[in-house]
């Protein structure tokens, strides 16, 4: 494994909070791990919080935070969901959603004020959360003959993978991860074992 494979996401949800000038800014942070899980949880806490005037969001998603996305929800451009997503980058987090909610107190913020009141809920909630560090893997899948265990046993063992799934009868199938830094050598070793052994392992990547 290498420093590129970790990155830094959250637990569990957790929640933050901001005031100012009568508004309140509640902050909900989720772990995610995919876009499409960012619509359901948006959606819930626009339901509880049906009175809000506002439901801004961001999101990083990947251990490249390759996948983003800034929303401001009727508030002016970029008063909300870039501060939030700001928020989430200077604690180098991703796999993480921010909602941040704001019941509207009478008084006007102008643009600073939103600004640093998403940004500093946004954070409030980070500084609530339990951090952990994940490993970017990949997923492969062996096929093989029952004859072939051994040698594919000997490969699982040298390269200390993490097996997910295996199914040992006639035709046999296992399928493991490995971390993303070491994913592009598995099919180069795996004929390198048909070229020497005389098997005929199969290898096919998942993910």
């Amino acid at each position: 494994m290498t420093m590129n494979d970790t990155y830094t996401s959250v637990q569990s949800p957790c929640e933050g909070l901001f005031k100012d000038k009568g508004s309140r800014f509640i902050a909900y942070l989720y772990p995610v791990t995919s876009e499409e899980q960012v619509k359901p949880l948006v959606d819930a806490i626009k339901k509880e919080h049906h009175a809000a005037r506002h439901h801004c969001f961001a999101y990083r998603i990947g251990h490249d935070g390759a996948v983003f996305r800034a929303n401001d929800d009727g508030e002016p451009s970029g008063t909300a969901g870039r501060p939030i997503l700001g928020a989430i980058d200077s604690a180098s987090l991703s796999d993480v959603l921010v909602v941040v909610v704001r019941y509207f107190g009478g008084i006007l913020l102008g643009v600073p004020g939103l600004i640093n009141a998403y940004r500093e809920a946004t954070k409030d909630a980070i500084a609530n959360a339990v951090t952990v560090q994940k490993v970017a893997c990949k997923t492969f899948r062996l096929e093989f003959e029952y004859l072939q265990m051994n040698d594919v046993q000997r490969f699982i063992k040298s390269e200390g993978v993490e097996v997910l799934e295996q199914q040992f009868d006639l035709g046999c199938k296992l399928v493991f991860r490995i971390p993303q830094s070491r994913a592009s050598s598995v099919p180069e070793k795996i004929k390198k074992i048909n070229d020497e052994r005389g098997t005929n392992i199969f290898v096919s990547l998942l993910d």
